[in-house]
């Protein structure tokens, strides 16, 4: 490939550049090296290595229990493949709350094992002091309000989020803290279109939504769910592109037949 030719990479500035002509960003996971260079390839602008590889690579119920070298063993696999998208990955449950000091050591070890591009963490101004030391070390920081998943404890459901008066204006204060401390970027998780709108419509910086209506400035969904490889749960925010589990379990089906039948390998298939 010529100079002229390279790829041009998503930076977190051209985020900026595209909500400011309202170029709509896309948004998906990836926990792999093999999916990921699919995903690239196929023009998508951020890659998040989320902490749901919690649920769907290891199984959990929840995203508590993945840990610190879970997500750098992800997000290295993920960053091996990319040529294009801006890759972000979670800092997990425990690896930056109540210690400040403790989330930057947690964002550097990610940034330096990686070679990520960014961090995301979830909270407003409980959190605000971790965020403002990673951002004191020149690492980018992604927010993340509304459904928390790293909080479902507290919360006890997964129902939406910000319906109340009060839940809101906290979540619009919180949303224009990040912004004013540094962040680059704003996740809304599982809020009424409204409030999304408006959180959108004040901040300077590109607000992606998961189940936040369409007025914000862009969308991410988890990867095995968009794919139809996972089928346990259907929120009312999930399209999806394709019945991969279908696929999978037909094309492994006729592979079993074929071996069970000495179908496969046939005489073109061996040496």
């Amino acid at each position: 490939m010529s100079v002229h030719q390279e790829i041009k990479r998503v930076t977190t500035h051209r985020l900026t550049e595209m909500k400011q002509r309202g170029e709509k960003i896309s948004m998906l996971t990836s926990y792999d090296y093999s999916m990921a260079k699919l995903v690239d390839e196929a023009g998508i602008d951020v890659i998040l290595v989320g902490d749901s590889a919690a649920n769907v690579m290891a199984g959990y119920e929840t995203t508590l229990p993945i840990t610190l070298d879970h997500m750098i063993y992800h997000g290295a696999s993920v960053v091996r493949a990319v040529k294009r998208a801006l890759v972000v990955v979670d800092l997990p449950f425990g690896s930056y709350q109540g210690n400040s000091r403790e989330a930057l050591n947690s964002a550097i070890r990610i940034m330096k094992e990686t070679a990520a591009d960014a961090v995301k963490l979830e909270g407003g101004a409980e959190i605000i002091e971790s965020v403002n030391r990673i951002l004191t070390a020149g690492i980018p920081v992604m927010g993340h309000l509304g459904l928390m998943p790293q909080s479902i404890n507290k919360y006890g459901t997964y129902s939406v989020r910000a319906r109340e008066k009060e839940e809101a204006e906290k979540l619009l204060q919180d949303a224009h803290l990040l912004e004013e401390a540094g962040c680059f970027s704003l996740v809304l998780e599982k809020i009424p279109a409204e409030l999304g709108k408006k959180v959108a419509g004040e901040l300077q910086i590109p607000v992606i939504g998961i189940g936040a209506g369409n007025g914000v400035d862009g969308q991410v969904l988890v990867i095995h769910d968009m794919l139809g490889m996972t089928q346990q749960f259907s929120p009312r925010f999930l399209r999806r592109y394709h019945n991969l589990a279908t696929e999978i379990k037909g094309a492994v089906s006729n592979y079993i037949e074929d071996v069970k039948s000495l179908d496969f390998p046939n005489e073109k298939e061996q040496y």
